[in-house]
């Protein structure tokens, strides 16, 4: 449907204009002047919310130095634009509302008087008759900006559908499959449904040209993924501080890709994580860390020196070379701290980030654990039953682990212990349904649990298992706390020198404390009737004269033990910096903390972030106002316990400092994200990855899918790729 200029007298549209169009503003008192401009009365009592939804104004009524061209795909206003140039003189009127019924009217009028010219015109033809010439540009335009909005149509429908582009013909594009590509069916659909548009192109184009080019479609896609970011990036520029969040290296169009989230707090003040889109991972550590600031900096237009935070999770081979590239964004952006990720928990991502091929045997194991059990609930019961077993004599404890095993329990603070208390019923499970001799499983089923039974009872497994779980207890409870409630955050950051204490004591004492875990292990292995030895892989290293026969707690003390407790001291000290535990402690700021502390607060933990601060040399006057308020103030009421809940008073901005400071510190990644629909982008790129095959994902596709609820403009669409692409032939080799 056509978009019409919200301006008294101005009958331009979106459809039929080169010109920009710009939405109200948000800002009630701007979309108050806007309205008055532009003399709609009509619209005087229409909220903020829905002028921006559903009017514009063109560019025409805007003075040129207030209209800014960020970038060939968006042109926007400056934050303070009023437009001001007008056909009319800005005065009451008498009856001003039936004057705004008659441009409606008016605007209308035009339209169905361009249709009866047209068809008086066919009727001429018809009869021999010439019609009045008239130049052919506009209606070639027209038909081209209509074809183009078909195009964008089906692409963000296929988006959010989630359908590949590709059919059966997706390994081969050219080969001889009665079904042709989703895309192609979608556009000949719309044909015989009866998109004239799309109809008039394929009827004026040569017998061999698809319904759309090889060449058109990376260029209809690429300008959709940025106009959807173009939507995202204007939010987090208005926030201006942020953080980044990298997930797990994917597969996407047989590139290496890396999920990126983005977090900061909106205009609302409510803190969100979106979906940023999956960044290029090819090459060297210094060439994915160029990249990656290229897309961010160049093509995103966001400015590092505005990150305040960044965490990564990741995985087998790329782990090592993922946390290098965030180590060196780190260094490059000392204020973008490298903290956790709280969407993992903190003893997983310290399990993962260990090169160490016994630790990478237990992780593997664990997840395939949960993808086995996630194919049937008659696996979980077969679990039960075998939990049953092994706990006659302890039923509370049975219960617990019967509740505990169906839940997400492989991705939780505790999940070594956990582990080490259902080895023997997860073997005894396994063996069962590899047996299968009631035939209730399928051979797929039978074979798999074959394989996880055999990891299961290899004595490495279990001498992992256990070093794990006794090094990360130290860490379990600190990780839980800094992933929990914001007061347990604040308190975390002072209980991290116990941590590394209580580990620095085990690495002194490391002869004692492997003697006891080994013995713990050879238990437990005793138990499930598995041989005591040393990793066959060890022995293929070795060479025929490399002397004594090395014992196995020897070997396991010295590759494994020890590498462990070494590696999580180091972890630990590298995602908390001196700058990272400064911010942590900042969260002091938070009322209800403070109260806990008797107001007695340290102030120079906000010192790295005085340069953030719209007015410095005030803090230290308003962090003792902040103080008097909240001690002398607030009695008898409840505190505000969150950064949230904090930033929504009404009488924070009294403190803009102190607003500033929480609008930070709200957008770390360690820190819980404040409700469920925070972390809704991330569910959905779960989703995503697991319900499409790798040969299928497509990275703009993938946008609309996980952005689905981003406000998609197909006519802005349709502007960004004319203004990319304006010389642009249709005539093209078929897709």
């Amino acid at each position: 449907m056509p978009n019409f200029c919200a301006a008294l007298h101005c009958s331009r549209m979106s459809s039929h204009s080169v010109l920009a169009f710009f939405r109200f503003p948000r800002d009630p008192e701007r979309c108050r002047k806007w309205v008055e401009n532009c003399s709609r009365s009509d619209l005087r009592d229409k909220t903020p919310e829905h002028l921006n939804k559903y009017h514009r104004l063109c560019a025409r009524h805007f003075e040129p130095d207030l209209i800014l061209k960020t970038s060939p795909f968006r042109t926007v206003l400056k934050d303070t634009a009023i437009p001001t140039i007008f056909d009319h003189p800005n005065r009451k009127r008498t009856n001003e509302k039936q004057e705004a019924d008659n441009a409606l009217q008016v605007k209308v009028q035009k339209v169905e008087e361009s249709q009866d010219k047209d068809a008086e015109n066919a009727a001429e033809s018809a009869n021999g008759q010439e019609p009045p010439e008239e130049p052919q540009v506009p209606d070639k335009e027209r038909d081209q900006r209509e074809y183009l909005r078909s195009l964008f149509d089906v692409v963000v429908m296929m988006g959010r559908q989630n359908i590949p582009l590709q059919g059966h013909s997706d390994r081969e594009p050219r080969s001889k499959a009665f079904t042709p590509s989703n895309f192609q069916a979608l556009l000949e659909f719309r044909i015989n449904a009866g998109d004239d548009a799309l109809r008039r192109r394929f009827e004026s184009s040569p017998t061999s040209l698809e319904f759309c080019s090889s060449t058109e479609l990376p260029q209809i896609l690429e300008v959709g993924e940025k106009c959807v970011c173009e939507e995202l990036i204007s939010e987090v520029k208005e926030a201006r501080f942020f953080s980044l969040v990298m997930e797990n290296v994917v597969e996407i169009s047989e590139d290496s890709r890396l999920p990126t989230f983005i977090r900061f707090v909106d205009q609302n003040n409510c803190l969100r994580e979106e979906f940023l889109g999956f960044l290029l991972f090819e090459g060297d550590v210094d060439s994915i860390a160029e990249n990656l600031l290229a897309e961010i900096i160049g093509k995103n237009g966001l400015n590092m020196e505005d990150c305040r935070g960044q965490a990564y999770f990741s995985t087998g081979v790329n782990a090592a070379k993922v946390k290098a590239v965030a180590m060196k964004l780190s260094q490059r952006y000392p204020l973008a701290v490298l903290t956790p990720s709280s969407g993992h928990a903190l003893n997983i991502s310290l399990a993962h980030s260990m090169d160490l091929t016994s630790v990478h045997l237990v992780m593997s194991t664990l997840k395939k654990l949960d993808a086995f059990f996630s194919r049937s609930p008659l696996l979980l019961d077969q679990l039960t039953s075998a939990i049953s077993i092994y706990y006659q004599g302890n039923e509370d404890k049975a219960n617990l682990l019967k509740q505990t095993c169906r839940t997400d329990w492989t991705q939780q603070h505790d999940v070594f212990e956990v582990a080490v208390d259902l080895l023997e019923s997860l073997l005894l499970c396994m063996d069962s349904v590899h047996d299968n001799e009631e035939l209730k499983w399928s051979d797929e089923i039978a074979h798999e649990a074959f394989v996880v039974s055999e990891a299961l009872a290899d004595f490495e497994f279990v001498m992992a298992l256990v070093v794990l779980k006794n090094t990360l207890s130290f860490s379990r409870a600190f990780g839980k706390n800094l992933q929990g409630q914001t007061s347990e955050a604040f308190f975390a950051a002072n209980s991290l020198t116990a941590v590394l204490h209580s580990l620095n004591e085990i690495l002194e004492n490391i002869e004692v404390y492997h003697e006891f875990w080994f013995e713990e292990a050879i238990n437990l292995a005793a138990a499930l009737e598995i041989p005591v030895k040393i990793p066959r892989l060890f022995f293929r290293k070795q060479r025929a004269d490399a002397g004594d026969e090395i014992q196995p707690e020897t070997y396991y003390k010295v590759h494994l033990t020890y590498p462990v407790v070494t590696q999580v001291i180091r972890e630990l000290s590298e995602f908390f910096s001196e700058n990272h535990l400064n911010a942590l402690r900042s969260l002091s700021l938070v009322p209800a903390i403070m109260s806990q502390l008797k107001f007695n607060t340290e102030e120079n933990s906000t010192d790295i972030y005085k340069d953030d601060l719209p007015n410095p040399e005030t803090l230290p006057t308003e962090l003792n106002c902040w103080k008097i308020k909240w001690k002398h103030g607030a009695k008898n009421v409840t505190l505000p316990s969150t950064i949230y809940e904090t930033l929504q008073l009404s009488d924070v901005k009294f403190f803009p400092n102190v607003c500033a400071l929480l609008k930070v510190l709200h957008c770390l990644p360690v820190l819980s994200l404040a409700d469920e629909k925070g972390g809704e982008a991330r569910r959905r790129l779960t989703a995503y990855l697991q319900d499409t095959p790798p040969r299928h994902r497509q990275k703009s596709l993938a946008l609309f899918s996980i952005n689905c609820e981003a406000r998609v403009d197909v006519d802005l669409m349709v502007e960004a790729y004319l203004a990319t692409y304006p010389d642009k032939e249709t005539t093209e080799e078929p897709a």
